[in-house]
């Protein structure tokens, strides 16, 4: 069939055209991806160095010796090894993914590759010393050399990732991207898409068969053709993305079709959302009945070693901290009871995992005659029932805006993490009346504990919209990982220090 795609003739198609070619003009595209990886390369050589190098200064130079019996220095021989494993790792990293476009730049799972290729290259040097027993090295300088490789490679990358965010707004580091289907699914998936602009994906519009080429469909976003015409815009524009809108497909038949000419193609990488699974997907598992392969429905995001490992994070940040913050919390009591009469701790009852609710603890920062002061300002009690937090509330007592400014007011949910109601990261708790807000996603939401910390507040706490609040929970949820955890909780310390988002 003959393209029916307007040429650059068209307004709208000659400015799609010059925004694409825009970065690529000044570095093409294949070769911003090549720069990206050796720059990972570079990076990773020169850290994993770094890291043996001090590992050798700590437990020879310094005397740092985790175990009795330890071998006598050689910095030759540790010089030489070095030579000899840097190498070796650069491969293992390679064999892990580490180089592998797919596994760079979308998450902490980066990170938890890192830290993966990091234990086999330990592995590794441990089994050549127990099948060689002249290989003799120290352990001690074998373990800190794990820990330090781990460490200043993935801050590394962590360092080269935010530089590569920092040059996707200037259009770099994007893959052209078509979405298939211009339905609901298909508007939400554009929403998405395009308010992170860090994911690297430039939607350049929409393939649906119902709508006229240069139909506008979602912002600055048009039809670009039909289904049929699809090859076609693909090599007009490079795509490299193509995103299948499952739920606009009426036949399978029409999705086998474009699986199989994109499939397995070069250069073109094929998404499918997951429709109905998009909704349930964070409780799903998969089970074999007579050689037939059915999906059931878990009750719990997490499980096995992975609800464990969160457990362990929980439990061991809690009893660190809560002897250290001890007279924080005292001091904080004292200036509540100063500054308004009424109770030092409130109660919150709140949703917790499969829908038991529980009273989350909180410091009092409002007066006790808060209702009473809503009344009188209608137009406060209108922001309160849309977005649950008004930005300006007179409610809240002059130690309360301080305590929320810097989030002091949620300390005493670390005894929520200790009945194991709250964990430290994850979605941001909510009150039974806003369940409605959540519309199909609450199944998700009710599978993770609610989080002291999490997504929304690192991405900007109250001065984002209560949409995108939904939907950083949702993703959390989709896509934890105890990296992801480590991340956020890292991120969190800058944002509460600057009181970013507070209110």
């Amino acid at each position: 069939m003959q393209s029916t795609v307007p040429g650059v003739n068209q307004p709208w198609e000659a400015h799609l055209t010059a925004k694409i070619s825009q970065a690529s003009r000044t570095i093409p595209r294949p070769w911003q991806w090549r720069l990206f990886t050796l720059s990972l390369v570079a990076s990773d050589l020169l850290l994993t160095g770094i890291a043996f190098r001090l590992a050798y200064l700590l437990r020879f130079e310094a005397s740092i010796s985790l175990f009795r019996l330890e071998v006598a220095p050689s910095f030759y021989f540790y010089q030489h090894l070095a030579f000899i494993l840097i190498p070796i790792w650069l491969v293992i990293f390679a064999a892990t993914g580490l180089y592998n476009r797919q596994n760079l730049l979308g998450g902490p799972q980066e990170y938890s590759l890192v830290f993966y290729a990091t234990t086999i290259g330990m592995l590794q040097v441990i089994a050549v010393g127990f099948l060689l027993p002249e290989f003799i090295f120290a352990r001690s300088w074998l373990l800190m050399a794990w820990l330090l490789a781990f460490l200043f490679t993935a801050m590394g990358r962590f360092l080269i990732r935010r530089v590569i965010h920092y040059l996707r707004e200037y259009g770099y580091y994007l893959s052209p991207a078509v979405i298939v289907g211009a339905n609901d699914e298909g508007l939400s998936l554009a929403e998405q898409l395009m308010s992170w602009r860090s994911s690297g994906i430039h939607l350049l519009g929409f393939m649906d068969k119902k709508l006229p080429p240069g139909k506008k469909v979602f912002k600055h976003l048009y039809c670009l053709g039909t289904v049929e015409e699809l090859d076609s815009v693909v090599n007009q524009y490079k795509v490299e993305e193509i995103i299948l809108a499952t739920s606009a497909f009426s036949s399978r038949d029409n999705l086998m079709e474009i699986f199989k000419r994109y499939g397995m193609a070069s250069g073109v990488n094929l998404r499918m959302s997951s429709g109905l699974y998009e909704i349930i997907s964070t409780g799903m598992g998969v089970k074999d009945f007579a050689y037939v392969r059915l999906v059931d429905i878990n009750p719990m995001r997490l499980a096995g070693a992975n609800r464990v490992m969160k457990l362990i994070l929980d439990y061991s940040l809690t009893l660190v901290m809560l002897p250290l913050i001890s007279p924080l919390l005292l001091l904080i009591a004292i200036a509540i009871k100063l500054d308004s009469p009424g109770p030092v701790i409130q109660r919150r009852r709140v949703m917790g995992v499969n829908g038991k609710q529980f009273d989350a603890f909180k410091f009092r920062t409002m007066y006790v005659n808060g209702n009473e002061i809503l009344a009188a300002h209608p137009k406060i009690q209108e922001e309160l029932a849309e977005n649950h937090k008004p930005k300006e509330d007179l409610r809240i007592t002059r130690v309360g805006k301080w305590l929320r400014k810097y989030s002091l007011d949620e300390l005493p949910q670390l005894f929520n993490i200790l009945i194991a109601e709250m964990a430290w990261v994850g979605p941001r708790m909510i009150s039974p009346a806003e369940m409605d807000k959540f519309d199909r996603w609450d199944i998700n939401l009710l599978t993770v504990r609610p989080g002291i910390t999490g997504l929304w507040k690192v991405s900007g706490r109250s001065d984002i919209s209560y949409d995108e609040r939904v939907r950083l929970d949702m993703y959390y949820i989709r896509n934890w990982s105890i990296w992801q955890d480590l991340h956020i909780l890292f991120q969190t310390i800058p944002t509460v220090i600057n009181g970013r988002g507070a209110c």
